[in-house]
């Protein structure tokens, strides 16, 4: 009798630890569950803008101290700083640069970080660039040509499709921004002038 109540408490222990053991399991994994994931954060934007005047990339990089001068003269508050180094950006689909006829950043700039221009036909920002698919200029939208401020868009009445004449824009970022304003889906967004260098090189 002894042996067999020997041998039933062990076998009693046993399972009464694998039931341990399952409903541990169970729990945790209900814990798991009510704990919230983690908002994964959203990507860094990579489409920002130099401001004018601004010295090929990696000379831009050494030369800029981020004090911030430029932004603080911008009377448009076009300029903003980087999310990551603090370096001043321009946000073209948030507020372009409106192209001032003085253009104050440049002269505020100490250690041409943005080299001075002769005119502002000289400043190389970025390039705009239309997806024709999203486009409604066929259907009467000229809201981007109108305000572009160096001409260097316009409407080819053939193709009843927006142009973008190359030589003139100079990437300021008024037409993503105006598109954005009147338009469901944002079809002229500028590509910045380091990232076309990067592509000719």
């Amino acid at each position: 009798m002894a042996t067999d109540s020997t041998s039933y408490g062990r076998r009693d222990f046993l399972k009464d630890s694998v039931v341990s053991v399952a409903k541990a399991a169970q729990e945790f994994s209900k814990h798991q569950e009510v704990v919230p994931k983690q908002p994964t954060p959203p990507p860094a934007r990579t489409d920002w803008l130099r401001p004018p005047g601004a010295a090929d990339e990696a000379l831009f990089l050494e030369r800029c101290t981020k004090c911030g001068d430029c932004a603080k003269v911008c009377p448009y508050g076009s300029i903003t700083f980087h999310p990551q180094n603090g370096t001043p950006v321009i946000f073209a689909d948030q507020i372009p640069c409106y192209l001032c006829e003085d253009v104050p950043c440049i002269a505020a700039c100490a250690t041409e970080a943005l080299l001075p221009v002769e005119g502002r036909e000289q400043i190389r920002m970025g390039l705009a660039a239309v997806a024709h698919r999203v486009c409604t200029a066929g259907q009467g939208c000229h809201a981007c040509a109108s305000k572009c401020p160096t001409d260097a868009l316009s409407m080819d009445f053939d193709t009843q499709r927006l142009v973008v004449t190359t030589e003139r824009c100079v990437g300021c970022g008024l037409c993503e921004q105006v598109c954005r304003t009147v338009n469901d889906r944002v079809a002229i967004r500028v590509t910045p002038f380091r990232v076309l260098a990067k592509s000719l090189s």
